[in-house]
């Protein structure tokens, strides 16, 4: 299984209570004094805090808590826990006596995605219990729901099977067979040990920002993107040039799912003459809703986005990156459009200097909202309206709009500091972290006000930070 199966959408809802034979199963067990004697979750604890290494204070999830016991031994330990279970008859008396702001209890099944996210996760004496064909569902929302998460696994027959007359531990494997299984889920595995009758594992799906914008590569080759800038240069199109600077606001649309909530607010804006500039879809996006933008922004070189530029509208601008695939300024008009150029090892070539021996090549990062602000600042302008730049999904969904080319990218959570957690595609953490770079640059240079409740709202109304290394 790859990271983008682990990470696209959450799986499919089982059936919780009288629904589910496992929850029955697992109420009678409960019911019986014999089942509680022994509590892995108690013995592992002081193991999961010498290898986790939790600050004090930090949030954990006991996935699968049984009596409690161990969930308890954490949080008198300094720590915050929620404990999870389907069956509500699981915890010991003296846990439910213990209960507290720190120490909470949800009715839960594991097959369904966690209703709470955490710095880490505590899960012990479980895994062997989960039916096989739950087996991957299970981990996949231990991972989506803990950025660090302990398991301890039973690999040997259970001897409490007997009380009601069949086995308990139903997926029975070794060590060997369960680090595989983590290392086909595409988790790191950031510890693992062998003890008797058990394997052990610290794993971990959850990618810091900074690796993913690392590790991030280019969609196109160097070749092509600039055989585009060749082609296009040639063509005899306007450079985008620097102007004084000026007072009228801007609004910049992106393809967030919150530009869907701001429509009216939108259009009231563009009534009294705000500049309404669009990025990639949110062009079509305005022209569906009866908007024309005053310019569109393109920096992708891929030919798909050639459909972000058409309808042509009469009184737009287009502000199109040299390195736009040819065919997004196919039927353009020329005294409307103008070519500007990513500062970069691969623009800054002789085939600019060409036709533009006094070019202006366009700081930013990754993404066109990265390069349109500092574009649009190059144009003199300095008050910004930010809508639909999320950089997050909104309960799954990516954009505001079909764009099946998102359709299919890994979606990984993201925490940052203050304990919120986002759920982003690579690209919108890397956008995130970028955004922070440029606000700490360029920052006061501008005016901005990010609309919606998204990623990049956070940053600048609460000023959160990225995570990076080990505090990510």
């Amino acid at each position: 299984m790859t990271t983008e199966s682990i990470m696209q959408g959450y799986p499919p809802k089982l059936l919780i209570g009288v629904g589910n034979p496992e929850v029955q199963k697992y109420g009678r067990l409960w019911s019986m004094p014999q089942y509680r004697v022994v509590a892995p979750g108690e013995l592992f604890a002081e193991m999961f805090l010498v290898k986790a290494d939790p600050r004090v204070g930090s949030h954990v999830i006991d996935f699968g808590c049984g009596t409690g016991r161990g969930a308890k031994k954490l949080n008198d330990a300094g720590m915050k826990v929620t404990m999870l279970d389907f069956a509500r008859n699981c915890l010991d008396d003296s846990v439910q006596e213990s209960l507290s702001d720190t120490l909470t209890f949800k009715k839960h099944d594991l097959t369904l995605p966690s209703p709470v996210i955490a710095e880490y996760g505590y899960c012990t004496d479980v895994m062997e219990h989960i039916p096989p064909d739950s087996v991957n569902t299970v981990i996949e929302n231990i991972l989506r729901g803990a950025k660090n998460c302990f398991f301890t696994i039973s690999t040997t027959e259970d001897v409490c099977g007997r009380l009601i007359g069949e086995p308990l531990h139903i997926s029975l494997h070794d060590f060997a067979w369960w680090t595989e299984k983590f290392q086909e889920m595409s988790c790191r595995i950031l510890w693992s040990e062998v003890s008797e009758g058990y394997a052990h594992f610290l794993v971990s799906a959850w990618e810091d920002a900074q690796i993913m914008v690392d590790n991030g590569t280019i969609n196109v080759t160097n070749d092509l993107i600039l055989d585009n800038i060749r082609r296009n240069c040639e063509e005899g199109y306007q450079q985008v040039i620097p102007h004084p600077e000026q007072d009228t606001e801007v609004m910049i649309l992106g393809g967030g799912p919150s530009l869907n909530d701001h429509l009216d607010e939108i259009r009231q804006k563009r009534a009294e003459g705000v500049k309404l500039i669009t990025l990639n879809g949110a062009y079509n996006w305005a022209v569906e809703n009866g908007l024309t933008p005053s310019a569109t922004i393109i920096v992708d070189a891929r030919e798909f986005n050639k459909r972000f530029t058409k309808p042509v509208l009469d009184e737009c601008k287009y502000l199109i990156a040299s390195q736009c695939h040819p065919a997004v300024l196919e039927g353009l008009p020329k005294e409307r459009t103008y070519l500007w150029h990513v500062m970069g090892s691969i623009t800054d070539s002789s085939v600019v200097d060409k036709y533009f021996p006094a070019r202006f090549h366009i700081p930013g990062g990754s993404t066109v909202l990265l390069r349109a602000i500092p574009l649009l600042r190059m144009l003199g302008y300095h008050r910004f309206h930010l809508f639909g730049c999320d950089s997050c999904l909104t309960e799954g969904v990516h954009h505001a709009f079909s764009q099946p080319e998102n359709d299919d990218r890994a979606i990984v959570p993201l925490m940052v500091t203050g304990g919120r957690t986002f759920y982003c595609h690579p690209w919108m953490a890397s956008q995130a972290r970028e955004f922070v770079t440029m606000i700490q640059k360029l920052g006061e240079t501008f005016d901005m006000v990010v609309h919606g409740d998204g990623l990049l709202s956070h940053i600048i109304n609460t000023g959160a930070e990225m995570p990076s290394g080990q505090e990510a």
